[in-house]
């Protein structure tokens, strides 16, 4: 009798030892985030509904909202976009965020992304002084490649006044949003340094990237909020074979080594997993993995970022932070996606709303497996 107690309560014992060990062997990605557009003021019920109902059951935790220039600012009203989002729509977001303890990241694009095609962007539109390539007009018609090497414009980092303006921006929109964090962008900048500019001809474009990231990073810091940025101009696109789109051609990759280290990566890769992490990671970065409408690249992306925190040493696995699912068309479009089940246009499932069903699933699936 004695015996079988002392066999049962050891048997108890291994069984919990092992209990705990499978506990232990689990991993939890701390982020797993969701960037899209900020929906217009039409669909803001209907995006509140898709937080309730799609992002908080497949706990998403971040949530990021390119909101630009599409709310109704109160500091510099002359930037407010054409259908702009009231100050009660984004408390709705706010509050439906809150209630799933979802961290909600709003976004205006810095630096870079200051038009697109043969359209300017407000804050050149209205304050022209702050174009780092006045010399360059934007065509009727949009094509590239072109003479000029326009994808997008940029501010002057080094205007005297631009981060006045800017800064107002940024401020308020993390107030309304209620953020910890802002989301600045700062990818695809091909115009920097440019030779005509009286302000940054001849200077060196890793340092004028550098500068302005830790400028924005510092403002924030003053007020206790984390900067996110984009990582594709850290990356030598020459030697990774990444190319100019997602990574750097023209020496902006050697910024790497001068911003601030608390600055949050944002690592995309939309056609191939390449697995640039580990780079971000080893230079001091959190680090997330970001995809878009490839399902088989978005599932292998999500693999690899769990096999480098299991396979991490201790000081490098809190550095990979994560999966982040970027989505480049309108909320709108992309609900409609993703309620009506559409394919992409060869017929198949290479759409976002698609790959944001097997991501997250396929997240879920490995965080629930011993």
């Amino acid at each position: 009798m004695c015996k079988m107690s002392i066999g049962i309560i050891i048997c108890l014992l291994l069984n919990s030892l092992l209990g705990v060990k499978a506990q232990d062997s689990k991993d939890v990605l701390p982020i797993k985030a969701f960037a899209i557009a900020a929906p217009n003021p039409n669909e803001v019920d209907r995006f509140v509904r898709f937080i309730d109902e799609e992002l908080a059951p497949r706990n998403i935790n971040v949530l990021i909202l390119r909101v630009e220039y599409g709310y109704e600012f109160e500091s510099h009203p002359e930037l407010v976009d054409n259908n702009p989002l009231s100050k009660a729509q984004v408390k709705q977001m706010v509050a439906i965020c809150q209630k799933h303890d979802i961290r909600i990241i709003p976004q205006i694009n810095l630096l870079g992304h200051q038009s697109w095609h043969s359209d300017l962007g407000k804050l050149l539109e209205v304050y022209p002084e702050f174009d780092e390539t006045p010399s360059v007009s934007l065509p009727e018609n949009y094509e590239w490649p072109n003479e000029d090497g326009l994808y997008c414009k940029s501010y002057c980092p080094l205007h005297p006044e631009v981060h006045g303006v800017v800064f107002d921006l940024v401020d308020e929109i993390c107030e309304v949003f209620e953020a910890d964090a802002f989301h600045a962008g700062m990818d695809e900048v091909f115009y920097i340094g440019d030779d005509d500019c009286p302000r940054c001809s001849g200077r060196d474009k890793a340092e004028l990237f550098a500068g302005e990231v830790s400028k924005v990073r510092d403002h924030l810091a003053a007020d206790n909020r984390e900067l996110w940025i984009w990582g594709d101009r850290l990356l030598d696109g020459k030697t990774t074979g990444l190319g100019m789109w997602e990574a750097s051609m023209n020496n902006t990759h050697r910024a790497i080594d001068m911003i601030p280290k608390d600055v949050v990566i944002g690592d995309w890769h939309y056609e191939r997993p390449d697995q640039s992490a580990v780079y971000f990671a080893m230079k001091g970065f959190r680090v997330l993995t970001c995809n878009w409408r490839m399902p088989d690249v978005s599932e292998t992306q999500v693999e690899d970022m769990f096999h480098f925190r299991a396979t991490a040493t201790k000081e490098m696995k809190p550095n990979f932070y994560g999966m982040m699912q970027t989505v480049w068309s309108g909320a709108g479009s992309f609900m409609d996606g993703f309620y009506e089940n559409r394919k992409g246009r060869d017929g198949g499932n290479n759409t976002a709303w698609y790959t944001f069903k097997v991501m997250f699933d396929k997240i879920n699936e490995m965080e629930d497996s011993d």
